[in-house]
C-alpha cells in the first residue's frame, strides 16, 4: 500500500509540473513549444494520470464487485462472503466425511471376510488331501503318528522312480529299546481301485483263445506291504483279513454275476493270477524286513516307487502291534501328478480328442512325407 501512495505522489508532482510548464507557452510560440521536450513529458503526465484513475476506480476483481452489489462494503463482511462462497459443497452435505468412511469401514470388512474364507478353504483342501486318521485301542496307551517324506510326487516324461520315506513314532512307548521287539509295524501303501478282467487262455483245437474271464472290482493299482518281520509272525489272518494286510488278504471282490458262475478254487486261481501279473510287473512288492526302529519309540521305512506306478493318490496305512493284537493305526497320502509335457500331452488328449487325433495324424503324415524325400534322394 505504501509504495503505490509513494508511486501516486511522484506522478502527481510530475504532472503539476507539467501543468505550470504548458501554462506559460504564449499562443504564438505554441507551435514551438508543441514541438518541445515539455510538450512530449505533458502528454506522458497525461497518459500516467489516465492511468492512475483507471487503476483507482477499476482495479477490483470479479468477486469483490459482485460483493459490493451486494453490500458487504467492510473487510470483515467481504471475507464472510467469500467464505460462504468458497465451501458450497461442504455446508450442502455435512454428512459426507462420514458415509465416506463408513462405505470404506464396510469394504475392509468385506475384504477380510474374503481372505478369511479363502485360508478356510486352503485349510480344507489340505486336511482332505492328507486323510490323514488315527485309531487307537482302548485297551492299550500306546498310538501311532505317522508322516510322509513328500506329498506329492511329479510325474514327468522322464519319470524313472522315485523313493519315499515313511517314518513315525510310538506315542508312550514301553519298550527300552529297539532290541527289544516289544512293537510290530506293517505299513501298507496303497493306489487308487478300479475294475479288471482276468482271462484265461485254454488250447481248443490247436489254437490259445480266451475261454473264461471274471471280472473283478476295487483291484488295487499299486501295493507294496513292508514290515519289520514277516507277517505270519506278527498276527493272525482273521486280522489281515479285516484290513487287508498283504498279498493273500488285498480285498478283491469278483462281481457277483462272474462269482455265481465259478466255485471258490476257480475265483481263487482268477484271484491269484491278478497278483502274479501286478507283481511282474513291479506294481505289487513285499519287504518282509522293511520297516525299523531308530529308536525305542521312532521309525522308519524307504520305498521305491516304480517308473509305471499309476497316476493318482496313493494311501499310506500303518499299524502298529503289540503280541499279536492290533492297538493303533494312522493313515497317511501321497498324490501322484502329472507335469510338465506328459501333463499337458494327457490334458490335450482327454481334453480336446479331435483336436488331439488331428495333430497326431498331421504329425504321422508329416513323417511319412519327409522320410519319403530322404530316401528319394538318396536313390537318385
Amino acid at each position: 500500500m505504501a509504495a503505490r501512495d509513494e508511486f501516486r505522489q511522484k506522478f502527481r508532482q510530475r504532472f503539476e509540473d507539467a501543468n505550470r510548464s504548458i501554462r506559460k507557452i504564449k499562443p504564438r510560440d505554441l507551435r514551438s513549444a508543441m514541438t518541445g521536450r515539455n510538450a512530449v513529458f505533458a502528454l506522458g503526465a497525461a497518459m500516467v494520470v489516465l492511468l492512475i484513475w483507471i487503476f483507482n476506480t477499476g482495479g477490483e476483481d470479479a468477486d469483490t464487485a459482485a460483493l459490493r452489489e451486494t453490500g458487504a462494503s467492510s473487510p470483515a463482511a467481504i471475507m464472510e462472503e467469500m467464505s460462504k462462497t468458497a465451501m458450497p459443497a461442504q455446508q450442502a452435505d455435512p454428512a459426507a466425511p462420514a458415509k465416506k468412511t463408513e462405505q470404506a469401514n464396510v469394504e475392509q470388512s468385506a475384504l477380510e471376510a474374503s481372505v478369511e474364507k479363502a485360508e478356510q478353504e486352503k485349510a480344507e483342501r489340505r486336511r482332505a488331501a492328507m486323510a490323514d486318521r488315527t485309531v487307537q485301542n482302548p485297551n492299550f496307551i500306546e498310538s501311532v503318528e505317522v508322516d510322509i517324506s513328500t506329498r506329492s510326487v511329479a510325474i514327468t516324461s522322464g519319470f524313472s522312480g522315485q523313493r519315499i520315506v515313511v517314518f513315525g513314532a510310538v506315542h508312550n512307548s514301553q519298550q527300552a529299546s529297539p532290541q527289544q521287539g516289544l512293537y510290530d509295524v506293517v505299513v501298507v501303501l496303497e493306489g487308487a481301485k478300479s475294475k479288471l478282467v482276468s482271462r484265461r487262455k485254454s488250447n481248443v483245437a490247436g489254437l490259445w483263445i480266451n475261454t473264461q474271464s471274471v471280472e473283478f472290482e476295487s483291484v488295487p493299482s499299486y501295493y507294496t506291504i513292508s514290515s519289520t518281520r514277516p507277517i505270519v509272525e506278527i498276527s493272525t489272518p482273521r486280522v489281515f483279513d479285516e484290513h487287508g494286510i498283504g498279498f493273500h488278504h488285498i480285498r478283491i471282490e469278483p462281481q457277483a454275476a462272474g462269482a455265481n458262475k465259478l466255485n471258490p478254487a476257480e475265483l481263487k486261481s482268477f484271484r491269484e493270477s491278478i497278483i502274479r501279473l501286478k507283481a511282474s510287473e513291479g506294481l505289487y512288492q513285499r519287504r518282509p524286513t522293511g520297516v525299523e526302529f531308530i529308536g525305542r519309540s521312532l521309525f522308519r521305512t524307504a520305498i521305491d516307487l516304480p517308473a509305471n506306478v499309476p497316476i493318482g493318490p496313493v494311501v499310506a496305512r500303518t499299524y502298529l502291534f503289540r503280541d499279536a493284537e492290533l492297538i493303533a493305526e494312522n493313515t497317511a497320502a501321497v498324490q501322484l501328478q502329472r507335469q510338465g509335457l506328459e501333463a499337458l500331452m494327457y490334458s490335450f488328449a482327454f481334453d480336446y480328442p479331435l483336436f488331439y487325433g488331428m495333430f497326431a495324424v498331421a504329425i504321422a503324415v508329416g513323417a511319412g512325407l519327409a522320410a519319403s524325400a530322404v530316401f528319394s534322394r538318396g536313390a537318385h
